[in-house]
């Protein structure tokens, strides 16, 4: 990608994180606006908790476009907006904000992203299947909402906090009349009976983060007619491993990561997402590190 050419007329769009130096979204949203020659820049901000209105302010400053919000301020950041779509209202998250003349609109992109994901690089529809979920925090609400909205069969539950799993539960009777969900205790989580049916395996957890981590669903459980997605991205996790060593299909976080920013990038300047150009920005990054 030639050099970005920063001028008064330039555009500036960029993610608000503490701490997000590490982000991987600039390399893919500068590769979009190079892409369509758009003189926009995207530059991550790190912005401490205790900062994060003051920066919400600088938005409307400096006329800043749009910005995507991440860790730890997905949640704080709903006080400070002026309007949100209804995903923000129902799941009270927010991690794209976009500038409309003065006024902080709030979207989140988890569920549109990772839907997108599953069907145009997973090629696999989640209408009438049973869906396993592992997690109960934000990424899991979204998408577990997302693949109701997409006419899952069910959803089996299962989380460490068993309160918390029962809290999503609830959450998809109360706003979605969705009834056929189950939590499943963690330690139960490779009961055998559990595996005959289940077509979809979605990891929100960060359990594959680190090497040290345990595995979450045993190798035998593992089928080759179910589709595997953890959305952890820093590194192969045992459950991908397990599912590439079988032959299941599968996808990492980094699909997801692409297509939230294509949602994010459509959001800010109206136009389609260059998803290729993106992902190829992305993967030849992840080669030179």
């Amino acid at each position: 990608m030639a050099n970005l050419s920063i001028t008064g007329e330039t555009t500036l769009t960029g993610v608000f994180g503490w701490p997000v130096k590490h982000s991987l979204s600039p390399v893919f949203q500068n590769a979009a606006f190079h892409f369509y020659n758009l003189n926009w820049v995207y530059i991550p901000f790190e912005v401490k908790p205790e900062h994060l209105k003051v920066a919400l302010d600088a938005i409307r400053i400096f006329s800043i476009k749009g910005v995507n919000i991440t860790i730890p301020h997905k949640k704080e950041v709903v006080k400070h907006l002026d309007d949100m779509d209804e995903e923000v209202r129902i799941l009270g998250v927010a991690n794209t904000i976009v500038n409309e003349n003065g006024l902080l609109k709030g979207y989140t992109t988890d569920g549109m992203g990772f839907l997108r994901s599953l069907k145009e690089d997973g090629n696999f529809s989640p209408k009438e299947k049973l869906v396993f979920l592992f997690g109960a925090g934000g990424s899991a609400f979204a998408i577990a909402g997302s693949l109701v909205r997409n006419d899952v069969s069910g959803i089996l539950i299962c989380n460490r906090t068993i309160e918390k799993a029962y809290s999503l539960k609830e959450h998809l009777k109360r706003n979605f009349r969705f009834e056929n969900v189950e939590v499943i205790p963690f330690e139960k989580r490779n009961d055998n009976e559990i595996w005959k049916k289940v077509d979809l395996i979605v990891n929100t957890t960060s359990v594959g983060m680190k090497e040290e981590d345990i595995a979450l669903i045993e190798s035998k459980n593992l089928n080759e007619e179910v589709f595997v997605y953890d959305i952890v991205y820093n590194r192969e996790t045992a459950l991908i491993s397990a599912a590439k060593q079988k032959n299941i299909r599968c996808l990492n976080g980094l699909s997801m990561l692409v297509f939230q920013g294509a949602v994010s990038f459509t959001l800010w300047t109206k136009m389609a997402a260059p998803v290729k150009e993106m992902k190829k920005a992305l993967f030849e990054f992840i080669k030179k590190a």
